[in-house]
């Protein structure tokens, strides 16, 4: 099985070799995906040189406009016009641990979709300030306020998709360009397409190198992003125009 991990990156030059050694370790063949969104720190020199001689590391830099979203959009068009099956995605900060893809992978055998989820029994926030744990279980409480989706943890972004799923999803209905995209992929997923969706828990640790991207304006925006999707499905819903 063609099995693609996409690694979306910005500002991980400290990470992004350990990761890639440590995703090899596992010995599963994965091919591994790195976009890099010109990162300033040299991120995207790196993968090119990791990728030198290895059949099984790509490196898509991209030249548009910075973003989670956008760089993922990307990735899942390269992994899917290269016939991946199986599509994973991940942090390339070690948040995700790379012992747990094996997890993910198994639990598609029953499902089209597997999150890695914080928040069901067996899972953990390791190292997290209270503030950033509050922010988090916010966010999935607004989220399933709007969409009252079937999952725990609609935010994170250790993810294993079946390539049925993702070809799926209506791209061009997709606005968010931060971590609220994440939300829109499995609304589409969930609600458009009936995917079956299973949490296979994971501890998720606080980043060791490097500084987080997730600030105000990303919380602000995917806020917006949500609530605009929903007020244009209840506008598709009810016969109304839906705001632009």
């Amino acid at each position: 099985m063609h099995i693609c991990l996409i690694l979306p990156t910005y500002n991980e030059a400290p990470n992004l070799e350990r990761l890639v050694t440590a995703v090899r370790a596992l010995g599963l063949g994965l091919e591994i995906l790195i976009v890099d969104d010109a990162s300033p720190d040299r991120t995207g020199q790196i993968a090119e040189g990791l990728a030198l001689g290895h059949r099984d590391l790509g490196v898509l830099c991209r030249t548009g406009p910075r973003s989670y979203g956008e760089a993922l959009t990307d990735g899942f068009g390269t992994a899917l016009s290269r016939g991946a099956e199986v599509i994973l995605t991940m942090d390339a900060d070690f948040s995700h641990d790379p012992a747990a893809i094996p997890q993910l992978l198994a639990a598609l055998h029953e499902a089209d979709l597997a999150i890695g989820s914080r928040y069901i029994e067996g899972g953990e926030l390791r190292a997290w300030p209270l503030y950033r744990r509050l922010l988090s279980a916010s966010a999935n409480a607004f989220v399933q306020l709007l969409f009252n989706l079937p999952t725990h943890d609609c935010t994170s972004g250790f993810r294993a998709y079946r390539r049925v799923v993702l070809e799926s999803i209506p791209w061009t209905e997709l606005h968010s360009v931060g971590y609220s995209y994440l939300v829109e992929i499995l609304y589409w997923a969930v609600r458009g397409q009936g995917a079956r969706v299973v949490e296979v828990p994971i501890c998720f640790a606080e980043r060791q190198a490097g500084k987080s991207k997730m600030g105000f304006r990303h919380i602000v925006d995917g806020a917006f992003y949500l609530l605009w999707l929903r007020a244009r499905l209840l506008s598709t819903r009810f016969g109304r125009a839906a705001p632009s």
